[in-house]
């Protein structure tokens, strides 16, 4: 059997090569699509194949200022037609809003921490004088750890709000959300494809907030400062910050992810929770351009993008 063309809709180089090893590990052929400036013509019929999104919340970091804003009308525009996308308008509208995440999550009977949203220094003020205790804040569109401070109360946040430093992330909106004090410096990601968990992982956050799985954006033990998503100079070996979860696709928190994606049409994500002293977990984050630690990958003998591939294979079948 011939299979279509998989055009898959990126922004970021460095993350292609195990989605596109897996696809072509699958037998298809490969279309990349880069989104970062063009035109969208309603009236042209899209090619046709099967289309991924693969557009990050974090696309304007590495200089694609209007990525997000073509991505959303490309993918109105092959939803329009009738073309079979993979994590289309619906769930990357909800990546691009962790507020909209929340929503969604609670509606789910997902437990999150407080979480609010505020535009302009004023309001975050008065929104931060809500919470009792300490408070993370973070860009509404995020990834790579965007705009993750903590806080105290909201006169530190009043003052860190006069800093030049001080970033509202590329549309203004910020979140406000409860701080989980973990005893142990790790958070649990759950990878799903297809309506069933390939993996669980545990992220270790003694040293940031930058959790991202790829091995493009581990933080090379040579120069820490410089994150290798924007460059080659990863060194995923070394500075391998993951190991398995025993978490299993029979937990109950886990079943809810995958009656949520299911609702929702989230066909592909990571699903980010945190675990305070009492063992209750809090979900805080859904990442639709999910990636995959090579490392982790071959240790537990599970290769993600495979994965991702062989889900997209059934959809063909």
């Amino acid at each position: 059997m011939s299979l279509p063309t998989v055009h898959v809709l990126y922004e970021n180089p460095d993350w292609l090569p195990p989605l596109v090893a897996g696809l072509e590990a699958e037998g298809f052929p490969v279309r990349l699509v880069e989104v970062d400036s063009g035109g969208v013509d309603p009236s042209v019929e899209p090619p046709d194949g099967i289309w991924l999104n693969r557009i990050s919340p974090s696309s304007h970091t590495r200089g694609h200022l209007g990525t997000i804003a073509l991505a959303r009308e490309l993918l109105y525009w092959l939803e329009a037609h009738g073309r079979r996308v993979v994590n289309g308008l619906d769930a990357f509208e909800l990546e691009m809003s962790k507020l909209r995440q929340d929503l969604i999550l609670r509606r789910h009977g997902i437990r999150t921490p407080r979480t609010v949203l505020a535009v302009g220094r004023a309001a975050l003020v008065d929104q931060a004088r809500g919470f009792d205790g300490p408070f993370i804040t973070k860009h509404n569109q995020g990834g790579k750890g965007l705009g993750i401070q903590l806080f105290n109360d909201a006169a530190q946040l009043g003052a860190w709000l006069e800093d030049p430093d001080f970033d509202p992330g590329p549309d203004g909106k910020v979140i406000l959300q409860e701080y989980i004090q973990a005893p142990e410096p790790y958070i649990t990601r759950v990878e799903i494809v297809g309506g069933r968990m390939v993996l669980a992982m545990r992220s270790a956050t003694d040293e940031g907030f930058q959790l991202c799985p790829s091995d493009a954006c581990q933080i090379p033990a040579s120069n820490p400062n410089v994150c290798p998503a924007d460059g080659p100079d990863a060194e995923p070996e070394a500075a391998s910050k993951f190991s398995q979860s025993p978490l299993s696709e029979d937990d109950p928190l886990v079943q809810k992810y995958i009656a949520m994606c299911q609702a929702e049409g989230i066909e592909i994500a990571g699903i980010e929770f945190i675990e305070d002293a009492e063992g209750r977990r809090y979900t805080y984050d859904i990442n639709g351009t999910t990636n995959y630690s090579g490392v982790l990958g071959r240790q537990i003998g599970v290769d993600g993008m495979r994965e991702v591939a062989r889900y997209i294979r059934q959809q063909v079948q």
